[in-house]
């Protein structure tokens, strides 16, 4: 009762990252509240799918199995969940910001009544005073994320609804291990005791998913670049960098508007969120919308004509110069040093 739960998706057979970096979050969140951590699984053949989990803290597992629940559909996992949700009375609800979260979840808050606060940067816990209402509110979810096209960081709210619900985006929490050796309970659902047929109006006859062309998420050096870099040819130079330093390449949403670099590279808010070891940021702005992808990077580098950008207010080292100037530079003496 009142605990945080996560539901976990099922990604190639295994849990998706974006799940285990929430269920890393949300350890922290129940040790804070004094609760339980619970996890939800959804899918088929998930024999010893908690060895995967229990290590990220989970007090309980509520598994249901059939074959039915894989691939997912809207309507199946939508009843479990708003039941299940019914039955334990979580406080906090968290889902990936996926495919298959920004689905699912706008379903369940809408069946429980409880709203959703989606795409959040961050989750604490804290209180809040109504003036109103002359009321305090207590060990409440604060839901952090940008608004108004990214100008400004919204801390979001529901103080009188259950579950807190939110969504997060892969990449924004850090995904550790709490124990590898933690005990966990699991319990068992019978699929027969939450669906009816109606959930499986829709089937799916033939599926097809295409392998991504570019992964840079889990690149350990990025370099990324803006619309200050100029042209797609201009972009090139940040290519051969990579080539030369072992990197990845990706770009901000001017940068792909512009049509300097392709969408699957976009890095930021509308894009894909990334925790190098090194980020080398090539003639970016550095508005809020960009940094929310970026900003957890170990170590930013930003090569800027502006010394008061705003990236430069994040970054470890500052380079005033031009992108067609200081790349080319910076691949001669790589080269020469690393012989």
């Amino acid at each position: 009762m009142n605990n945080v739960f996560v539901y976990c998706e099922i990604d190639e057979g295994q849990i998706a990252d974006v799940s285990l970096e929430l269920l890393t979050k949300g350890r922290s969140l129940a040790n804070t509240l004094g609760c339980k951590l619970e996890a939800v699984v959804l899918g088929h053949a998930l024999k010893g799918i908690e060895k995967e989990i229990a290590p990220y803290g989970v007090d309980v597992i509520h598994v249901a199995d059939d074959q039915r629940l894989f691939p997912y559909l809207t309507l199946p996992h939508s009843s479990i969940l708003v039941q299940l949700f019914q039955e334990e009375k979580p406080q906090i609800a968290l889902f990936g910001a996926s495919v298959i979260g920004r689905d699912l979840a706008p379903r369940v808050s809408s069946a429980l009544k409880s709203g959703l606060t989606a795409d959040c940067t961050s989750l604490v816990i804290g209180d809040h005073y109504d003036k109103k209402t002359d009321t305090n509110y207590e060990n409440l979810l604060y839901q952090i994320r940008p608004a108004f096209g990214g100008n400004i960081i919204a801390t979001i709210i529901n103080p009188d609804h259950r579950p807190q619900l939110a969504t997060v985006r892969e990449g924004v929490m850090k995904k550790e291990i709490y124990d590898p050796a933690y005990k966990t309970k699991v319990r068992t659902l019978d699929p027969k005791n939450y669906l009816s047929e109606t959930d499986f109006a829709v089937s799916i006859i033939e599926r097809h998913i295409e392998d991504r062309k570019i992964n840079i998420k889990n690149g350990q050096i990025i370099i990324a670049g803006g619309y200050g870099v100029g042209s797609k040819e201009n972009f090139r130079l940040l290519f051969d960098l990579a080539e030369v330093i072992g990197a990845e390449v990706g770009g901000s949403r001017a940068a792909v508007d512009a049509g300097f670099v392709e969408h699957e590279r976009q890095i930021g808010q509308t894009g894909i969120t990334v925790r190098p070891k090194l980020y080398i940021a090539c003639g970016i702005s550095g508005q809020i919308q960009h940094r929310a992808g970026m900003d957890q990077s170990a170590q930013i580098i930003s090569i800027n004509t502006d010394i008061n950008a705003p990236i430069n207010r994040i970054a470890d080292y500052t380079i005033v110069g031009d992108v067609a100037d200081v790349i080319p530079k910076m691949i001669q003496y790589y080269k020469e040093n690393s012989k």
